[in-house]
Protein backbone atom coordinates (compact mmCIF):
# COMPACT_ATOMS: atom_id res chain seq x y z
CA UNK A 1 0.00 0.00 0.00
CA UNK A 2 1.19 3.53 -0.70
CA UNK A 3 1.44 6.44 1.70
CA UNK A 4 -1.10 8.30 -0.46
CA UNK A 5 -3.93 6.35 1.20
CA UNK A 6 -4.80 7.24 4.83
CA UNK A 7 -3.71 4.65 7.41
CA UNK A 8 -7.33 3.66 8.18
CA UNK A 9 -8.01 2.83 4.56
CA UNK A 10 -4.67 1.05 4.22
CA UNK A 11 -5.64 -1.24 7.10
CA UNK A 12 -9.10 -1.85 5.62
CA UNK A 13 -7.71 -2.59 2.17
CA UNK A 14 -5.10 -4.94 3.61
CA UNK A 15 -7.85 -6.91 5.38
CA UNK A 16 -10.01 -7.00 2.25
CA UNK A 17 -7.04 -8.14 0.17
CA UNK A 18 -6.25 -10.94 2.64
CA UNK A 19 -9.89 -12.04 2.61
CA UNK A 20 -10.08 -12.08 -1.21
CA UNK A 21 -6.81 -14.02 -1.49
CA UNK A 22 -8.14 -16.54 1.04
CA UNK A 23 -11.34 -17.02 -1.00
CA UNK A 24 -9.37 -17.50 -4.22
CA UNK A 25 -7.11 -20.09 -2.62
CA UNK A 26 -10.16 -21.88 -1.22
CA UNK A 27 -11.59 -22.08 -4.74
CA UNK A 28 -8.35 -23.55 -6.06
CA UNK A 29 -8.24 -26.03 -3.18
CA UNK A 30 -11.86 -27.21 -3.27
CA UNK A 31 -12.61 -27.39 -6.98
CA UNK A 32 -11.14 -29.35 -9.86
CA UNK A 33 -12.06 -27.08 -12.79
CA UNK A 34 -12.59 -23.45 -11.73
CA UNK A 35 -12.61 -20.51 -14.13
CA UNK A 36 -12.21 -16.77 -13.59
CA UNK A 37 -14.88 -14.69 -15.33
CA UNK A 38 -13.48 -11.50 -16.86
CA UNK A 39 -15.43 -8.58 -18.32
CA UNK A 40 -12.63 -6.00 -18.63
CA UNK A 41 -14.27 -3.91 -15.91
CA UNK A 42 -12.54 -2.61 -12.81
CA UNK A 43 -13.86 -5.34 -10.49
CA UNK A 44 -12.78 -8.25 -12.69
CA UNK A 45 -9.41 -6.50 -13.15
CA UNK A 46 -9.02 -6.40 -9.37
CA UNK A 47 -9.97 -10.08 -9.03
CA UNK A 48 -7.48 -11.08 -11.73
CA UNK A 49 -4.77 -9.03 -10.02
CA UNK A 50 -5.60 -10.60 -6.64
CA UNK A 51 -5.47 -14.05 -8.22
CA UNK A 52 -2.02 -13.29 -9.60
CA UNK A 53 -0.94 -12.29 -6.08
CA UNK A 54 -2.58 -15.33 -4.50
CA UNK A 55 -0.64 -17.84 -6.61
CA UNK A 56 2.61 -15.95 -7.35
CA UNK A 57 5.15 -16.96 -8.58
CA UNK A 58 3.12 -19.68 -10.32
CA UNK A 59 0.74 -18.92 -13.18
CA UNK A 60 -2.99 -18.75 -12.53
CA UNK A 61 -4.20 -22.30 -11.79
CA UNK A 62 -7.36 -21.72 -13.83
CA UNK A 63 -8.30 -20.17 -17.18
CA UNK A 64 -9.95 -16.79 -17.66
CA UNK A 65 -13.21 -16.58 -19.60
CA UNK A 66 -14.95 -13.63 -21.23
CA UNK A 67 -18.56 -13.83 -22.40
CA UNK A 68 -18.62 -11.36 -25.30
CA UNK A 69 -21.99 -9.89 -26.21
CA UNK A 70 -20.66 -8.56 -29.52
CA UNK A 71 -21.74 -5.10 -28.34
CA UNK A 72 -18.74 -4.38 -26.14
CA UNK A 73 -16.81 -1.14 -26.15
CA UNK A 74 -13.77 -1.41 -28.42
CA UNK A 75 -11.63 -0.01 -25.61
CA UNK A 76 -12.71 -2.88 -23.36
CA UNK A 77 -11.69 -5.59 -25.81
CA UNK A 78 -8.35 -3.96 -26.55
CA UNK A 79 -7.63 -3.68 -22.84
CA UNK A 80 -8.73 -7.28 -22.20
CA UNK A 81 -6.28 -8.70 -24.71
CA UNK A 82 -3.40 -6.53 -23.52
CA UNK A 83 -4.01 -7.08 -19.79
CA UNK A 84 -4.43 -10.86 -19.96
CA UNK A 85 -1.49 -11.26 -22.34
CA UNK A 86 0.64 -9.46 -19.77
CA UNK A 87 -0.62 -11.91 -17.13
CA UNK A 88 0.14 -14.85 -19.44
CA UNK A 89 -3.40 -16.05 -18.72
CA UNK A 90 -5.23 -18.73 -20.68
CA UNK A 91 -8.13 -16.75 -22.21
CA UNK A 92 -11.35 -18.42 -23.33
CA UNK A 93 -13.91 -16.34 -25.24
CA UNK A 94 -17.47 -17.40 -25.90
CA UNK A 95 -19.86 -15.10 -27.73
CA UNK A 96 -23.56 -14.35 -27.62
CA UNK A 97 -23.48 -14.30 -31.41
CA UNK A 98 -22.59 -18.01 -31.37
CA UNK A 99 -25.61 -18.64 -29.14
CA UNK A 100 -27.82 -16.71 -31.56
CA UNK A 101 -26.44 -18.61 -34.57
CA UNK A 102 -27.16 -21.93 -32.83
CA UNK A 103 -30.72 -20.87 -32.02
CA UNK A 104 -30.05 -20.96 -28.29
CA UNK A 105 -31.23 -17.35 -27.84
CA UNK A 106 -33.03 -14.73 -29.91
CA UNK A 107 -32.18 -11.08 -30.41
CA UNK A 108 -34.50 -8.73 -28.56
CA UNK A 109 -36.71 -6.55 -30.78
CA UNK A 110 -37.29 -2.81 -30.46
CA UNK A 111 -35.23 0.34 -30.00
CA UNK A 112 -34.08 -0.59 -26.46
CA UNK A 113 -32.96 -4.10 -27.38
CA UNK A 114 -29.90 -5.39 -25.56
CA UNK A 115 -27.85 -8.57 -25.57
CA UNK A 116 -26.94 -8.23 -21.91
CA UNK A 117 -29.48 -10.70 -20.55
CA UNK A 118 -28.66 -13.17 -23.35
CA UNK A 119 -25.22 -13.71 -21.80
CA UNK A 120 -26.69 -16.09 -19.22
CA UNK A 121 -27.31 -18.83 -21.78
CA UNK A 122 -23.86 -18.38 -23.33
CA UNK A 123 -22.25 -18.57 -19.90
CA UNK A 124 -24.16 -21.69 -18.82
CA UNK A 125 -23.37 -23.38 -22.13
CA UNK A 126 -19.67 -22.59 -21.66
CA UNK A 127 -19.72 -23.92 -18.09
CA UNK A 128 -21.23 -27.16 -19.40
CA UNK A 129 -18.82 -27.31 -22.36
CA UNK A 130 -15.71 -27.11 -20.19
CA UNK A 131 -17.27 -28.84 -17.17
CA UNK A 132 -16.33 -25.93 -14.91
CA UNK A 133 -17.34 -26.57 -11.31
CA UNK A 134 -16.68 -23.05 -10.01
CA UNK A 135 -16.85 -19.66 -11.69
CA UNK A 136 -15.09 -16.74 -9.98
CA UNK A 137 -16.67 -13.31 -10.46
CA UNK A 138 -16.13 -9.73 -9.37
CA UNK A 139 -19.61 -9.01 -7.97
CA UNK A 140 -19.84 -6.99 -4.76
CA UNK A 141 -22.70 -6.86 -2.27
CA UNK A 142 -22.95 -3.06 -2.36
CA UNK A 143 -23.67 -2.99 -6.11
CA UNK A 144 -27.36 -3.86 -6.04
CA UNK A 145 -29.93 -5.31 -3.64
CA UNK A 146 -29.91 -8.74 -5.32
CA UNK A 147 -26.11 -8.83 -5.05
CA UNK A 148 -26.45 -8.12 -1.32
CA UNK A 149 -28.02 -11.57 -0.87
CA UNK A 150 -24.95 -13.38 -2.20
CA UNK A 151 -22.49 -15.47 -0.21
CA UNK A 152 -18.79 -15.86 -1.01
CA UNK A 153 -19.65 -19.30 -2.40
CA UNK A 154 -22.95 -19.01 -4.26
CA UNK A 155 -24.59 -22.35 -5.04
CA UNK A 156 -26.14 -22.89 -8.50
CA UNK A 157 -28.34 -25.90 -9.26
CA UNK A 158 -28.05 -28.20 -12.29
CA UNK A 159 -29.97 -25.67 -14.36
CA UNK A 160 -27.49 -22.93 -13.42
CA UNK A 161 -30.15 -21.17 -11.38
CA UNK A 162 -29.65 -19.20 -8.20
CA UNK A 163 -32.09 -19.41 -5.29
CA UNK A 164 -31.35 -16.84 -2.56
CA UNK A 165 -33.22 -19.05 -0.07
CA UNK A 166 -31.07 -22.08 -0.87
CA UNK A 167 -27.63 -20.78 0.02
CA UNK A 168 -25.23 -22.26 2.53
CA UNK A 169 -24.13 -20.69 5.83
CA UNK A 170 -20.57 -19.37 5.93
CA UNK A 171 -19.85 -19.10 9.63
CA UNK A 172 -16.24 -18.25 10.48
CA UNK A 173 -15.49 -18.12 6.73
CA UNK A 174 -15.85 -21.87 6.36
CA UNK A 175 -17.03 -22.52 2.81
CA UNK A 176 -18.99 -25.55 1.68
CA UNK A 177 -18.05 -26.22 -1.93
CA UNK A 178 -19.78 -29.57 -2.31
CA UNK A 179 -21.87 -30.04 -5.42
CA UNK A 180 -23.56 -32.83 -7.35
CA UNK A 181 -23.09 -33.59 -11.04
CA UNK A 182 -24.25 -30.65 -13.16
CA UNK A 183 -24.25 -28.19 -10.26
CA UNK A 184 -21.60 -25.54 -9.72
CA UNK A 185 -20.53 -22.71 -7.45
CA UNK A 186 -20.03 -19.02 -8.19
CA UNK A 187 -17.32 -17.48 -6.01
CA UNK A 188 -17.14 -13.75 -5.23
CA UNK A 189 -13.86 -12.70 -3.54
CA UNK A 190 -14.85 -8.99 -3.55
CA UNK A 191 -18.15 -9.54 -1.73
CA UNK A 192 -17.31 -7.20 1.17
CA UNK A 193 -15.65 -4.49 -0.93
CA UNK A 194 -17.31 -1.18 -1.79
CA UNK A 195 -16.90 0.86 -4.95
CA UNK A 196 -14.58 3.22 -3.06
CA UNK A 197 -12.53 0.30 -1.76
CA UNK A 198 -12.01 -0.90 -5.33
CA UNK A 199 -10.84 2.51 -6.52
CA UNK A 200 -8.48 3.00 -3.56
CA UNK A 201 -7.04 -0.45 -4.15
CA UNK A 202 -6.56 0.29 -7.86
CA UNK A 203 -4.71 3.46 -6.92
CA UNK A 204 -2.50 1.76 -4.32
CA UNK A 205 -1.66 -1.14 -6.62
CA UNK A 206 -1.14 1.06 -9.67
CA UNK A 207 -3.49 -1.04 -11.79
CA UNK A 208 -4.14 -0.15 -15.41
CA UNK A 209 -7.74 0.44 -16.49
CA UNK A 210 -9.65 0.94 -19.74
CA UNK A 211 -9.75 4.63 -20.67
CA UNK A 212 -13.56 4.50 -20.43
CA UNK A 213 -13.34 4.98 -16.68
CA UNK A 214 -11.83 8.45 -17.03
CA UNK A 215 -13.40 11.63 -18.35
CA UNK A 216 -13.25 11.94 -22.15
CA UNK A 217 -15.20 13.56 -24.97
CA UNK A 218 -17.75 11.24 -26.50
CA UNK A 219 -20.92 11.47 -28.54
CA UNK A 220 -23.89 10.36 -26.48
CA UNK A 221 -27.66 10.45 -26.57
CA UNK A 222 -29.87 11.03 -23.55
CA UNK A 223 -32.55 8.37 -23.19
CA UNK A 224 -34.68 7.78 -20.10
CA UNK A 225 -32.31 9.85 -18.00
CA UNK A 226 -29.21 7.96 -19.20
CA UNK A 227 -26.39 8.93 -21.53
CA UNK A 228 -25.78 6.14 -24.04
CA UNK A 229 -22.61 6.17 -26.14
CA UNK A 230 -22.89 6.44 -29.91
CA UNK A 231 -22.55 3.08 -31.62
CA UNK A 232 -23.99 1.10 -34.51
CA UNK A 233 -26.22 -0.86 -32.14
CA UNK A 234 -28.32 2.12 -31.02
CA UNK A 235 -30.96 3.67 -33.29
CA UNK A 236 -32.06 7.19 -32.49
CA UNK A 237 -35.72 7.71 -31.67
CA UNK A 238 -37.79 10.68 -32.82
CA UNK A 239 -36.47 13.85 -31.20
CA UNK A 240 -33.18 12.31 -30.12
CA UNK A 241 -29.78 13.50 -31.32
CA UNK A 242 -26.15 12.79 -30.63
CA UNK A 243 -24.34 15.35 -28.48
CA UNK A 244 -20.68 15.64 -27.58
CA UNK A 245 -20.11 15.60 -23.81
CA UNK A 246 -17.28 14.97 -21.40
CA UNK A 247 -18.24 11.64 -19.82
CA UNK A 248 -16.88 8.60 -18.05
CA UNK A 249 -18.32 5.21 -17.11
CA UNK A 250 -18.68 3.89 -13.57
CA UNK A 251 -19.44 0.39 -14.83
CA UNK A 252 -18.65 -1.24 -18.16
CA UNK A 253 -20.90 -3.63 -20.05
CA UNK A 254 -22.98 -3.90 -23.21
CA UNK A 255 -22.95 -0.56 -25.05
CA UNK A 256 -26.71 -0.66 -25.53
CA UNK A 257 -27.50 -0.53 -21.81
CA UNK A 258 -24.46 1.03 -20.10
CA UNK A 259 -25.01 4.67 -19.26
CA UNK A 260 -22.26 7.25 -18.96
CA UNK A 261 -21.86 9.94 -16.32
CA UNK A 262 -21.04 13.54 -17.20
CA UNK A 263 -17.56 14.04 -15.79
CA UNK A 264 -14.17 15.53 -16.49
CA UNK A 265 -12.46 13.42 -13.80
CA UNK A 266 -9.08 12.50 -15.25
CA UNK A 267 -7.44 10.95 -12.17
CA UNK A 268 -8.37 8.41 -9.54
CA UNK A 269 -8.37 11.11 -6.84
CA UNK A 270 -10.97 13.04 -8.81
CA UNK A 271 -13.04 9.89 -9.36
CA UNK A 272 -12.95 9.06 -5.63
CA UNK A 273 -14.22 12.56 -4.85
CA UNK A 274 -17.05 12.09 -7.35
CA UNK A 275 -18.06 8.72 -5.95
CA UNK A 276 -18.02 10.00 -2.37
CA UNK A 277 -20.53 12.70 -3.34
CA UNK A 278 -22.66 10.52 -5.65
CA UNK A 279 -26.32 9.93 -4.79
CA UNK A 280 -26.77 6.94 -7.12
CA UNK A 281 -25.04 3.58 -7.19
CA UNK A 282 -22.67 2.70 -10.01
CA UNK A 283 -25.35 0.47 -11.54
CA UNK A 284 -27.83 3.36 -11.47
CA UNK A 285 -26.83 4.02 -15.07
CA UNK A 286 -27.56 0.51 -16.32
CA UNK A 287 -30.72 0.27 -18.44
CA UNK A 288 -30.97 -3.50 -17.91
CA UNK A 289 -31.38 -2.94 -14.15
CA UNK A 290 -34.30 -0.56 -14.75
CA UNK A 291 -36.52 -2.98 -16.62
CA UNK A 292 -38.24 -4.04 -13.42
CA UNK A 293 -37.86 -3.69 -9.66
CA UNK A 294 -36.33 -7.17 -9.51
CA UNK A 295 -34.49 -7.12 -12.85
CA UNK A 296 -31.09 -8.17 -11.48
CA UNK A 297 -32.52 -10.88 -9.24
CA UNK A 298 -34.56 -12.31 -12.11
CA UNK A 299 -31.46 -12.45 -14.34
CA UNK A 300 -29.40 -14.06 -11.59
CA UNK A 301 -32.03 -16.76 -11.10
CA UNK A 302 -31.63 -17.55 -14.81
CA UNK A 303 -27.86 -17.95 -14.50
CA UNK A 304 -26.54 -14.38 -14.82
CA UNK A 305 -23.17 -13.45 -13.29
Amino acid sequence: MTSATPAYHQSTLAQLEDEAVYVLREVAAQFERPVLLFSGGKDSICVAHLARKAFHPAKLPFPVMHIDTGHNFGETLEFRDRFLADMDANLIVRTVQESIDKGRVQEEPGPNASRNSLQSVTLLDAIAEFKFDAAIGGARRDEEKARAKERFFSFRDRYGQWDPKNQRPELWNLFNGRYATGEHIRAFPLSNWTELDVWRYIEDEGLALPSLYFGHEREVVERDGMLLAKCEFITLLDGERWESKSVRFRTIGDMTCTGATESSAASIDEIVDEIAAATTTERGGRADDRRSEAAMEDRKKEGYF
